[in-house]
Parts: C-alpha cells; structure tokens; sequence
C-alpha cells in the first residue's frame, strides 16, 4: 500500500473547471486564463462562465443579475439563528451557521444551478449582516441599483463604495473564484459524493476555509508588514524569521513552483488603487528583500509571492478590515464551491480512500 499523507499527488477525479498548473505558473478557468479575467471581466460575467462554460448573452447576464438580487435577502428565520448567537462568534462560524439552517427540503440531492446562484447570492448579506451586529451598528439592506460587489461593499459600510475600490476588490474575488482541488472544495465534494444535499456540501466547505492553513493568510501578511513598520527594517526581520527557520506569509505555496498567476494581476490592481500609498510602497519594497533573501537561504526552493500577499495590499487599499479577509475569500470561493458539487453529482463516486493502520496487532 501507497501511503500519500494529505493525500498529496493523488489524482482523485476528473475536472473541466479550472487547470492549476504550479510549474508554470498557470491557472484557467475552463480554459481561460483567469490573470485576464480579473482584469477584463465582472464578478457576474465569470461566475456565469463558470457555471456554464459559455459566455453569457446581454439578456442572459441580465437575468444572472435580477437573479443575484432577488435572492440576496435573509430569510427571516436565518435572522433569527444569526441574532441569537453570541457576539463573540466569528463572521465565518455565523456563516457556516447560517448555511447550514438553509438546509431545508428544497435542497435536496441533487444539487442544481438554482441553489448555487441563491448561496452565491446570500453569502455576502450573511457576512455584512453579522460584521455589523458585532460592531453594534444596524445592518444595511442590499441595494437594488448596485450589481454584486459594489452592493457586497455598499452593506459592509452603508456608503456607495468609490469605483476603484469595487475595481480591486471585484478582481480580487474573480481571482479566488476556482482554484481546483483544494481543501475546502475537497471537503464539498466528498460531502456531495454521498448524495448529501447542496447546503451539506457548503457547510463542510465554509468548515474547512475556516482553518488558517487554507483561507487566513492575508491577515498574516498584514501583520508582518506592520511589524516590519519601515523597508530599512526588513532585511533584519526577514534574516531572524528565516534563521529560526519561520514561515514567512505570503511567499511559498503548496502548487505553484513559479509566480501565482493571482498576484501578478493583484499586483497592477493594488498599485492602481494604491497609487502613492506608502504602506504599498512598503509592500513592493518588502517583496523584492524577502524574495532575494529567500535565494539565498533556501537555494532551489522556488519560493516565490503568492496571491495572499497582494491580497492583504488591495484589502488593505481598500480599507477592509482583516478579519472580513476570509470571509470574502468565501465569498468569491462559493461559486467555484457550488460549481464543485454540480459537476460530482452528475458523475458521481462516493471518496472511500484507504489508511494504512500502525496501531497493535494482537498475536495470532
């Protein structure tokens, strides 16, 4: 027996969705590459391609939208289980709470395009109306005139967002839609795999984002620069993190051997948006020291600037507040999560892995 802890190069099912190539720095999005998406394409435009394979017509966008804003609102019993939590619940616990009560009978196998558009829909309102009742503020209802990230910004501050902000982060979400099989998308599938419902599916998925290891990284990368403080800092923080052989955030991931894709057009957005920012300065100044001296410590590791990285930059640019990071990151992931289950029920295998026992034997 085979034994690959974490399962780590084993091909487990077939996908059409989105190639990750790590050693070449790619990743499409049903054979598009998604660096260009972010940049030419709106959150709707791409969830729809996503879903669908093709590009959508002006009427069919049209109806993608009317359908994302008539099912942005609470139901009142979601209300209800969100006001009764207590305030020290994280915004993703109250959200995968909140997913989970949507488990009603209409949801049963198998999933469908409907129910994907609905939890794609409703996602952002979770996260607004409970960021908000932590902050003791009143929440604010989505806006009918604002299409799905300008309104998903519009809830957090109660203020039409600025058109840069919506630029940024609407790339942002783009660019963390799909990301093959990862572990939260993983844990949706299997969950699918046995003929669970849509919402089981997804709350297993929000469970898995909720660990640090998968979706947490930006908030580290904003706290290392902020302890950093200044770039004539830096050389001697990186050397005392990388003597103690520490991890360094947002450098390093687990597929790409070359630059994420992902940061390169979060890069060219966040100095947009940035413009004279002198915490970005700080950004792009810490990134050329930490990539030479990762070089030379670690000759060969191909270590290179990943999508957290610039993530915490436009976060930061646009003035969102760290711990909204994750959500958000669960926010754009919901589409790719729900085009995830669709695709496993309509070839579907139930995961049955094996594991290899080490425990005792007893004596025959």
């Amino acid at each position: 027996m085979n034994v690959s802890k974490g399962l780590k190069g084993v091909v487990a099912a077939q996908t059409a969705l989105s190639l990750v190539d790590g050693e070449s720095g790619i990743l499409l999005y049903r054979g598009e590459h998604a660096r260009e998406l972010a940049l030419t394409k709106s959150f709707e435009e791409v969830a729809y391609f996503i879903w669908h394979q093709t590009w959508p017509s002006l009427e069919e966008l049209h109806k993608l939208k009317k359908r994302f804003k008539e099912a942005r609102s609470l139901p009142g019993h979601v209300q209800t289980i969100l006001d009764s939590l207590p305030l020290n619940t994280s915004i993703m616990s109250a959200l995968r709470t909140a997913i989970s009560s949507l488990g009603t009978e209409a949801y049963s196998w198998k999933p469908t395009l409907g129910q994907a558009i609905v939890l794609t829909a409703m996602t952002p309102t979770i996260i607004s109306y409970w960021y908000r009742r932590k902050k003791g503020e009143e929440f604010v209802p989505p806006r009918e005139n604002l299409d799905f990230v300008a309104n998903y910004l519009y809830m957090l501050n109660g203020e039409v967002p600025k058109t840069a902000h919506v630029r940024a982060l609407e790339a942002y979400m783009i660019l963390t839609m799909e990301h093959g099989f990862n572990a939260s998308t993983f844990s949706a599938r299997v969950t699918a795999s046995t003929e669970s419902d849509m919402i089981s599916a997804i709350t297993a998925a929000v469970g898995t984002m909720k660990g640090p290891l998968h979706g947490g990284a930006p908030s580290g990368v904003i706290e290392m620069l902020e302890e950093i403080g200044s770039i004539k800092n830096a050389d001697q923080w990186i050397d005392a993190k990388l003597s103690n052989n520490e991890r360094i955030m947002g450098f390093g991931h687990r597929v790409y051997k070359t630059k994420d894709p992902r940061a390169e057009s979060l890069r060219q957005i966040a100095q947009e948006v940035g413009a004279e920012d002198e915490w970005l300065a700080l950004a792009n100044q810490v990134e050329e020291r930490v990539i030479e001296k990762l070089a030379e410590w670690k000759p060969g590791r191909k270590l290179y600037t990943n999508v957290e990285y610039y993530a915490a930059a436009v976060m930061r640019a646009i003035e969102m507040e760290k711990e909204l990071f994750t959500p958000t990151f669960s926010a754009s992931r919901m589409v790719g999560w729900t085009a995830h289950v669709i695709e496993q029920a309509d070839d579907n295998t139930i995961y049955r892995p094996q594991a290899e026992y080490i425990g005792k034997v007893p004596a025959l």
